[in-house]
């Protein structure tokens, strides 16, 4: 059974730093995508960072410069290390596991960031 569990969300005042975790069992974690999302109150879905199973790297515009992602394929842990936090950060942040099939697809619950004004 996959499992993908998201910690690490909380309450931070504007310009402080949070760092997410998504710990993975139940896959290859080595061979899979990572990406962290985010949907805000009232707003699709998003996403806001990925990392190959080869170490590359995106992000989305709005967080370049100040999230950074990193994967520890020992742990089978992703992480999301989030500094310069805003008020716009807000939201339900969920972590995916995207493998080699178009099945290979899973989410995680989600933890709750909030930036406070």
């Amino acid at each position: 059974q996959v499992q993908l569990v998201e910690s690490g969300g909380g309450l931070v005042q504007a310009g402080g730093s949070l760092r997410l975790s998504c710990a993975a069992s139940g896959i290859i974690f080595r061979i899979f995508a990572m990406g962290w999302y985010r949907q805000a109150p009232g707003k699709q879905r998003e996403e806001v960072a990925r990392i190959l199973n080869n170490g590359r790297t995106n992000y989305a515009d709005s967080v370049k410069g100040r999230f950074t992602i990193s994967r520890d394929n020992a742990e089978n842990t992703a992480y999301l290390q989030m500094n310069s936090l805003k008020h716009e950060d807000t939201g339900l942040y969920y972590c995916q596991a995207a493998g080699p099939g178009p099945e290979d697809e899973y989410w995680g619950e989600g933890t709750k960031v909030t930036g406070s004004a």
